[in-house]
């Protein structure tokens, strides 16, 4: 066993190593790293999951794709929801909303493709998306130079509340009137059609974790920078 480690505190020990991963663990990688058997941590897992279901916890252990892993619970989905959001899009400033915008409405795009949109420099703005975890280098581009491509990440989805990409509200709604509608488009030289189509190629493989939520806040300004 985990050199100092009793058998009485392997429900502990599983509990706080699940803590720290995102992923679903299996009881054979829990037994090796505890140096236990394997039957131990099995019914240590199902007695830590009856614990927690039996005060009924904020969280949740779940057996899922071969591997135990722990899940906030249901019912705080949308208090953590808007939590979540809090921690990174009220830090957003309007210039890295208007880029994000810009790569999740035209990705793969380049940084030359964001700022031809904006009208303004914004490797700035991209710097620090890709820094949030917002937007991730996808590729090249067979343009002269191969210049970097950039699209949003499952973070994006996770955090602004979208399944998917086609969760996206529609472009239209960002426009006040016909014109600045035209303008959008114009700027991003392609149909609605053409937009929402590169989008979900994409990112098709995509998936978001929690329900749609509000997206009006987001909007474009191509004036500021």
């Amino acid at each position: 066993m985990f050199e100092g480690l009793e058998k009485e505190h392997i429900e502990g020990a599983i509990e706080a190593m699940l803590f720290v991963t995102d992923e679903p663990t299996s009881p054979l990688d829990l037994a090796k790293m505890l140096e236990c058997e394997v039957s131990d941590v099995t019914s240590a897992l199902s007695s830590l999951q009856a614990h927690l279901e039996e005060r009924d916890a904020g969280i949740q252990l779940r057996e899922v794709a071969g591997g135990w892993r722990l899940y906030t619970h249901p019912r705080y989905h949308e208090l953590i929801e808007e939590y979540v959001l809090s921690w990174d899009t009220r830090k957003l400033s309007q210039a890295a909303m208007e880029t994000l915008a810009v790569i999740a409405y035209t990705q793969p795009v380049t940084r030359a493709g964001v700022s031809s949109v904006r009208g303004v420099s914004s490797d700035s703005s991209i710097n620090s998306l890709v820094e949030k975890g917002l937007v991730r280098e996808v590729g090249v581009s067979e343009a002269q130079g191969n210049p970097v491509l950039y699209g949003t990440t499952r973070a994006f989805l996770e955090k602004f509340g979208l399944r998917n990409t086609g969760d996206l509200p529609d472009i239209a709604e960002f426009a006040p009137d016909e014109e600045m509608r035209t303008l959008i488009m114009q700027r991003l030289g392609a149909t609605q059609e053409e937009i929402e189509a590169t989008v979900a190629d994409a990112l098709a493989s995509s998936i978001g974790v929690v329900e749609k939520i509000d997206f009006d806040a987001l909007e474009f300004d191509f004036d500021d920078e």
